[in-house]
């Protein structure tokens, strides 16, 4: 005896309707993270001078440039992630919760924004 829906049945959700997906996408994230932390870590690790004109060089490489910001934006991906279920499972107050989700949706895209920005800049050669 199932204690589903017949609904829930039919359209294979829970009760928040995407939890499947929230699911997979942490999970999607979170492998792209790894593959993204394997490459960097090696990178700088080939890289040997770690000086400012060295580090500007290497991040000014079209493709270091492209899987930096790949990084940034996956690595602001999965925190959002993580912090809205957090939100979502111990934020009891609906005003609250709503509050504190606008707070951090706002400060992730922030985050994500600043960080490709840095990138192209650098990139695109407008830092000396």
């Amino acid at each position: 005896m199932s204690l589903r829906s017949p609904m829930g049945r039919v359209l294979g959700l829970g009760s928040a309707k995407d939890g499947v997906s929230h699911w997979w996408m942490q999970r999607v994230s979170a492998v792209a993270l790894v593959v993204l932390g394997l490459w960097f870590a090696s990178a700088l690790l080939r890289l040997g001078d770690f000086s400012h004109a060295a580090i500007l060089a290497w991040i000014a490489l079209p493709l270091n440039a492209v899987l930096l910001s790949l990084l940034i934006g996956t690595a602001v991906y999965h925190s959002y992630l993580g912090v809205q279920v957090v939100v979502e499972d111990y934020v009891s107050k609906h005003g609250l919760k709503i509050v504190a989700m606008l707070l951090v949706t706002f400060v992730h895209i922030v985050l994500a924004a600043l960080g490709v920005f840095s990138v192209l800049r650098i990139a695109f050669g407008a830092v000396a």
